[in-house]
């Protein structure tokens, strides 16, 4: 999974320490920011899902329709996005136990 910091504005401020990343189990793009004092609950955290968000503009505008926004990305975090995101585009199809038993989760 990777994990770079990023600056996301909403929520009547902004985050300079939030989270994006791709999380290749789930083969999703994910967003994290603005955690509570105690840092244990986000306002924003999406890509949880399998395929959720399968492209960083699919995640951008779910980032927007609620609110926040990170657009534009610096260079150097776009690039390992892709370079995350193309890795795993080599990977075989995950259709063993523990992939049946996450959709089995998400279905409920």
């Amino acid at each position: 999974m990777s994990r770079y910091t990023i600056t996301v504005i909403g929520n009547g401020g902004s985050d300079p320490d939030a989270v994006i990343g791709y999380d290749p189990p789930l083969r999703t793009f994910f967003l994290q920011a603005f955690p509570d004092e105690s840092g244990d609950d986000l306002a924003l955290w999406l890509g949880t899902s399998d395929r959720e968000f399968e492209t960083v503009d699919a995640l951008h505008a779910a980032a927007r329709s609620r609110g926040f926004d990170f657009m534009p990305l610096p260079k150097d975090v776009a690039l390992l996005l892709a370079e995350d995101f193309g890795k795993d585009a080599v990977r075989p199809p995950r259709d063993g136990p523990l992939a049946a038993f996450l959709r089995h989760l998400q279905s409920k």
